[in-house]
């Protein structure tokens, strides 16, 4: 639970309210604004300052990351790259994004030339409970563990979904949910933003990711004992 309030942490924000009181409602109208102001250059600073990554090294790291939640798991089936319908049938599939620049303020949305980030799309059919509920409890202990941030656990009840959302190094982050009505299992990992150090500025064309998904591939997703 929550630590409660120390007498000291009261007296400075009575002292606080006194500063902003002696201000009068001007200053802290201006107070606050600075302090907004402030807030977003912060947040904005170093937001388009990317490593630069080749796509089929970021793949790779992507897709390990769901290498290992596999094994977790304890599935032991093979998925092979692409699916039949998504929500459905097993998935296999890697996507590109383009990153995006909220600018000095951090109040704009352009994308960043050159700037790119992946995602690895996995899911499996035919989940019983009896796999499902004790692999996402040992997933949730093993990444916890393993300093990933959880930011959100649901385990699920009278049929509602089970789901798992972790993140760590800013915006890596992975995603799983079971739904227990379809047996159906979905797991999800993004890698954080890159420069694609095949893509040169100046030369007057426009970035697409579409040339990152054409040069990476996907393997086969299954047990690494297997391989």
């Amino acid at each position: 639970m929550p630590e409660k309030s120390t007498p000291s942490g009261a007296t400075g924000t009575a002292a606080r309210l006194v500063v902003f009181g002696s201000l009068g409602c001007g200053g802290v109208a201006l107070a606050l604004v600075l302090a907004l102001v402030g807030t977003l250059a912060l947040n904005s600073c170093g937001a388009t300052d990317y490593p630069r990554i080749a796509p089929n090294d970021m793949a790779d790291r992507v897709f390990r990351r769901s290498q290992e939640v596999y094994d977790i798991m304890g599935f032991t089936r093979t998925v092979p790259p692409g699916v039949e319908r998504v929500g459905v049938s097993p998935e296999n599939t890697l996507d590109a994004e383009y990153c995006y620049d909220g600018g000095p303020l951090g109040l704009e949305d352009k994308t960043v030339d050159g700037a790119y980030r992946l995602y690895h799309d996995w899911a499996l059919d035919r989940v019983a409970a009896s796999q499902a509920v004790p692999g996402l409890r040992r997933l949730h202990r093993r990444l916890r563990d393993e300093g990933w941030e959880v930011t959100s656990y649901r385990e699920g009840g009278k049929g509602a979904e089970w789901s798992l959302h972790v993140r760590r190094d800013g915006d890596e982050r992975m995603s799983f949910t079971w739904f227990p009505d379809r047996q159906y299992f979905s797991g999800g990992a993004g890698t954080s933003c890159a420069y694609d150090p095949g893509w040169r500025a100046g030369t007057g064309e426009s970035y697409s990711v579409e040339s990152v998904t054409d040069s990476v591939t996907v393997p086969d997703l299954g047990p690494s004992s297997a391989k």
